[in-house]
């Protein structure tokens, strides 16, 4: 199911992304990067400073995180359709400056601090799964707009709309992954490290940087919230990332990433034995 494709027109995103969506980069966890797309659809990873974003931090109180949300429940959210994918984990910098969605900004800085991400262009419409951003940090100027970092949370179904306007109002139901069966969940998380790794290396070397190995790139973290880490990594290929948010199985969004970085890592081979060749080309 997707929202009607009428909303598109009468309420495109006026919300336009600082830097577009910034996640950690894998080859510099410390840092911020941006990703830059490969013809085959998966982008790498180059460092970019994000340090022109000036963010104050927030109140935030603790009664926002006395309930976890459940699978199943029912609860009303406000939308922001953007042509992006945010996933569960990443960090998100935008920038407010239209007129309804300062109105939500004011009302959001009162009472919950969360609203709905969700994909939408002119092609496919607007997805009816996205993900909770959190704002984390914000600096409201003096002619009333916003900066904002925001931190993905969990992930949400649209069941029904409740309004348009001023901006998009959903009933929402949570998602969560369902148990995966047998799969060694682990075992396929180590093999995208791996293909992450050496698709880092062998674009650092097309790149005339130096080969360094990437080190640790899970971080300790479990196979499910890794497996949505790699997919915000995907970032120049939307609607892979949608299909990636969308999928309800952790096994089954650990092998299509393995299957997209082995496809990746496949051409920047033949890519590099060209340039070993053509060193001038």
């Amino acid at each position: 199911m997707a929202l009607p494709q009428q909303l598109i027109s009468s309420h495109k995103p006026s919300l336009k992304p600082c830097n577009a969506y910034t996640p950690r980069c894998p080859s510099n966890p410390n840092g911020m990067c941006f990703l830059y797309s490969s013809p085959t659809g998966l982008n790498l990873c180059r460092r970019r400073s994000v340090n022109s974003l000036r963010c104050s931090a927030s109140s935030f109180s603790e009664k926002h995180h006395t309930n976890s949300p459940k699978s199943g429940d029912v609860v009303e959210l406000p939308l922001f359709p953007l042509p992006l994918v945010l996933f569960p984990g990443a960090i998100l910098p935008l920038q407010i400056f239209e007129f309804r969605y300062r109105i939500m900004m004011h009302t959001l800085l009162e009472t919950d601090l969360r609203f709905g991400v969700i994909y939408s262009d002119s092609v496919s419409g607007t997805a009816d799964v996205g993900c909770v951003g959190e704002i984390v940090k914000h600096e409201r100027l003096v002619d009333d707009r916003f900066f904002l970092i925001c931190k993905g949370q969990e992930r949400f179904r649209v069941t029904n709309l409740v309004r348009t306007k001023p901006y998009l109002v959903a009933e929402v139901t949570w998602l969560e992954d369902r148990p995966s069966g047998e799969e060694d969940l682990d075992g396929l998380a180590n093999e995208v490290e791996t293909y992450m790794k050496d698709v880092i290396r062998l674009s650092n070397r097309l790149n005339g940087k130096p080969e360094k190995e990437a080190q640790d790139l899970r971080r300790n973290l479990f196979p499910t919230p890794f497996s949505f880490f790699v997919g915000s990594t995907f970032e120049g290929a939307p609607r892979e990332q949608q299909a990636l948010l969308e999928l309800e199985d952790t096994a089954a969004r650990l092998k299509r990433e393995k299957e997209t970085l082995r496809n990746t890592l496949n051409y920047l081979s033949a890519a590099t034995a060209v340039k070993d060749v053509f060193p001038s080309s």
